[in-house]
């Protein structure tokens, strides 16, 4: 078990040694959980644009004694006298040969893309605490991951690694999931920053990030995620998310025929236990249906099971141990895309606006099935911010790649044209089949 072989690392002195890009709110509670420290990990540096967050991460998190460095030379020597690193260049943390593993936290696309290259290039693993980016390029990076040996996977503690870990724990036991996704309390398209300000500054959070949870583009991301992970579709464009008193109440919500032939990613709006991430499994033999009635699941055929919360910051050490140790990925795409996140109007928008991206006060993300979304040529939302819009759009109108003009020279933009060719309508039929 994981647990026991980074118990074995602690006590030998060869803890799994992580570098830390991004030390925003997400980042600093992950510093500060690792900072515990976790056994078998220690967080050996930081890198962020501004200096001073990295700063109050270490400060908050009890870690004494860092460094500023600017080369992977400098920080090597220091990571190897037993003290943690500063920077605000990501590269001084992929291609210093004292880190293992990367864990990438800024929510960014560009700039979390050029850290996946850098980590791929010198051998880094790579942990996403980011569904901007694995929602928008999952795919094109975990090949390159594969090529460079590596792992490349998002975490658990984020609602589609919860789904994710779950899923894989019932299927082991031979049961089949049909359908996967989250909890969630309220979804609102035309939340913006302003609307989201009072609840930003409550807990310490950025009111743009703040907009994305509760517009409907994170679940979104979240459940593009979930999706490319296990083959299963979107039943319509935005999920179905029925409102519901407990999540078990799923199983007869969601479409039958559908969840049979594709699996589907959705949630649920309002249930009980409010937090964390479900999956609905399929059994139609008479038998076993009889054992799960008596272990309380219900008279299926479909069941609902769950996981009543999600802690990024904690369950984190699980995915970075299995990635380094057993190079597992927690989750990761299965292949090409299965679905998207598709760019759609807030507002009347007007020729020549500038969007401002997720979260902002332009633009939602909905989760659209790929083949769709291709038709559409649809303009996935991690492509939206600092596009220019070539003509007017309506209110919920979904917007295309005709209806901009893109930023120049993007990293971003280039990969997506390599994800696009690799796999121009990438879309499987149907999840993985249990063998019976």
């Amino acid at each position: 078990m994981i647990d026991t072989v980074l118990l074995v690392r602690e006590s030998n002195g060869q803890p799994i040694r992580v570098g830390m890009v991004g030390a925003g709110a997400e980042g600093r509670a992950i510093a500060l959980q690792l900072g515990s420290p976790v056994p078998g990990i220690r967080l050996v540096g930081i890198a962020n644009r501004t200096l001073e967050h990295g700063e109050k991460a270490f400060s908050q998190a009890g870690i004494a004694g860092w460094h500023r460095s600017s080369s992977p030379r400098e920080a090597a020597k220091a990571i190897a006298a037993g003290n943690p690193v500063l920077t605000d260049d990501p590269s001084v943390l992929t291609d210093c040969d004292a880190v293992d593993v990367i864990v990438e936290v800024t929510g960014t696309t560009d700039v979390a893309a050029e850290t996946c290259l850098a980590a791929f290039k010198h051998g880094k693993h790579m942990v996403l605490v980011n569904a901007e980016l694995d929602s928008l390029l999952g795919p094109i990076l975990k090949a390159k991951a594969d090529r460079a040996g590596v792992v490349l996977t998002h975490t658990d503690g984020d609602e589609p690694g919860v789904a994710m870990t779950l899923l894989r724990y019932l299927r082991s036991g031979g049961l089949r999931p049909v359908a996967a996704g989250n909890l969630k309390g309220m979804v609102d398209h035309y939340r913006t920053p302003e609307t989201q300000q009072a609840f930003a500054e409550k807990y310490g959070l950025n009111p743009k990030k703040t907009s994305s949870f509760a517009d409907a583009t994170k679940l979104s991301m979240e459940a593009t995620v979930l999706a490319n992970a296990t083959g299963f579709q979107v039943g319509r464009r935005g999920m179905y998310g029925p409102a519901c008193k407990n999540v078990q109440e799923m199983a007869q919500l969601l479409p039958a025929d559908q969840m049979l032939t594709t699996g589907l990613v959705d949630y649920a709006l309002g249930a009980a236990p409010y937090t964390g991430a479900f999956v609905i499994v399929y059994e139609d033999s008479a038998l076993k249906q009889t054992q799960l009635a008596y272990y309380k699941l219900g008279d299926g055929p479909f069941y609902v099971f769950y996981t009543p919360y999600h802690l990024p910051h904690v369950q984190i050490a699980s995915t970075i141990g299995r990635a380094f140790l057993n190079r597992d990925a927690t989750i990761a795409p299965m292949a090409g895309p299965v679905c998207e996140v598709i760019t759609v109007a807030k507002r009347n928008l007007k020729a020549g606006e500038s969007l401002d991206g997720v979260g902002g006060f332009c633009v939602y993300g909905l989760i659209e099935n790929t083949a769709a979304a291709r038709e559409m040529a649809a303009l996935p939302i991690g492509l939206s911010e600092g596009s220019v819009l070539t003509r007017d759009i309506g209110k919920d109108q979904v917007i295309s790649f005709s209806d901009v003009s893109l930023p120049p020279d993007r990293i971003s933009d280039k990969l997506w044209s390599e994800q696009t060719a690799k796999w121009p309508h990438s879309l499987p039929t149907s999840p993985v089949p249990i063998t019976r």
